[in-house]
């Protein structure tokens, strides 16, 4: 398993980030192949190695045929789903889930529904390259895991299709917002963060602060386009393994407990799993079946690890009609997961993530926040959870 984590003391954008990623060592093939694999107007990516403020970094080159298109989302799926074999699943869909969450941004931004969104200066050929490129460069390096340290934004103002606009802009505001990302201006009056590099640190990282204890195996510096005075313009990434990372969990040995119920009273059933899995049991539940004489009655069933077995069995005993008790044994595969919490609507939601080889799988909400979340907002519950899983993007 690999982590990245990015260092943005002087910004981020597309660029910046694919010319770090290649830097460490990600294949320029590979990410010429899944950019061609998106059937756009002419595109060609380069590097060269440059200096910053004394530094040493390779800027990524965007070559682009001239085009008039001003792409919307609805523009970009397309695109995205109907390309070529070279550009693979799980890049697809970080490249969907990323110019997905920018669409939302610049939709929150200047008060538009999602598909009438038109990304001008983002929906560029050059920002599609820098999308599609940085996901195939973190899928080629086996990215499992990102993390990003404060990320400087810039001050004062920039020209864009929209007029004049303060820095950070709308979009920025929005995506580093909306995953509670640690900012500062920088130091200097110029835009640091774009909104393309502010889409991909919003989708990509799940972990932010300084970098934790790890044991490095590569790092990259990606250059701006600017040589900046006294600033190097650069983003580093260093590669390698956490120290603090979980073990993957190991297969447990448990039990499945079993019981055939057909004369309790049914009002005692919620009390009585409740009753099994405070006793220790992983998990309880109810069948319904039809037993002997055409008797309607329900299975009591509880999983439950081997040095918990003798209480949980003695509560189907006390808190059921049961004279017996079955016992299979069986093996448990568990998930690692982990706890995190996102922005939805202004409100915090806990998140449970659920990951295998390295990739969230399944993401579970805490329903009190949602309800919470809803109360305030008035915005239906089925919304704002599919806002929260949406914060975990695919492939991690």
């Amino acid at each position: 398993m690999v982590d990245a984590w990015f260092q943005c003391a002087s910004g981020a954008s597309g660029d910046m980030l694919l010319g770090a990623l290649l830097d460490a060592g990600a294949s320029l093939d590979a990410v010429r192949e899944a950019v061609g694999a998106v059937r756009t107007e002419g595109i060609e990516i380069t590097t060269e190695p440059v200096r910053r403020a004394g530094l040493a970094a390779l800027k990524a080159h965007v070559h682009t045929a001239d085009s008039h298109h001003h792409r919307g989302w609805s523009d970009i799926r397309r695109l995205l789903q109907e390309a070529g074999p070279g550009l693979a699943a799980p890049v697809r869909d970080r490249a969907l889930a990323t110019f997905h969450r920018l669409a939302e941004a610049e939709a929150r931004a200047h008060g538009l529904p999602l598909d009438e969104v038109h990304f001008h200066e983002v929906g560029a050929l050059d920002a599609i390259a820098d999308v599609v490129g940085v996901c195939a460069a973190l899928h080629d390096l086996g990215v499992d895991r990102v993390g990003a340290d404060t990320v400087a934004v810039g001050s004062g103002t920039v020209q864009t299709s929209h007029g004049r606009l303060p820095v950070p802009v709308p979009a920025v505001v929005a995506l580093l917002g909306g995953v509670n990302a640690p900012v500062t201006g920088g130091g200097v009056e110029r835009e640091l963060c774009t909104p393309t590099g502010a889409a991909l640190l919003a989708t990509f990282v799940q972990d932010w602060g300084p970098v934790p204890a790890m044991r490095l195996t590569g790092a990259g510096a990606g250059a701006g386009t600017a040589d900046i005075p006294r600033a190097p313009n650069v983003l580093r990434v260093v590669l390698g393994d956490r120290l603090d990372r979980p073990a993957p969990r190991a297969p447990e040995a448990t039990v499945v407990l079993a019981a055939n119920v057909d004369d309790l009273d049914p009002r005692l059933w919620p009390v009585v799993l409740d009753r099994l899995l405070a006793a220790g049991a992983d998990d309880a539940w109810l069948t319904p079946i039809l037993m002997k004489k055409g008797r309607p009655a329900h299975t009591v069933s509880a999983l439950v690890r081997t040095d918990r077995r003798a209480a949980v069995r003695e509560t189907i005993f006390r808190e059921t009609s049961s004279i017996g008790v079955r016992e299979t044994p069986a093996t448990k595969h568990a998930l690692d997961r982990t706890e995190t919490t996102t922005e939805v609507a202004g409100h915090p939601v806990r998140l449970k993530v659920a990951w295998l080889a390295g990739e969230p799988v399944n993401v579970q909400a805490e329903h009190d926040d949602l309800l919470a979340a809803a109360t305030a907002t008035g915005i239906p519950v089925k919304e704002l959870l599919r806002r929260a899983t949406a914060s975990i993007p695919p492939g991690g």
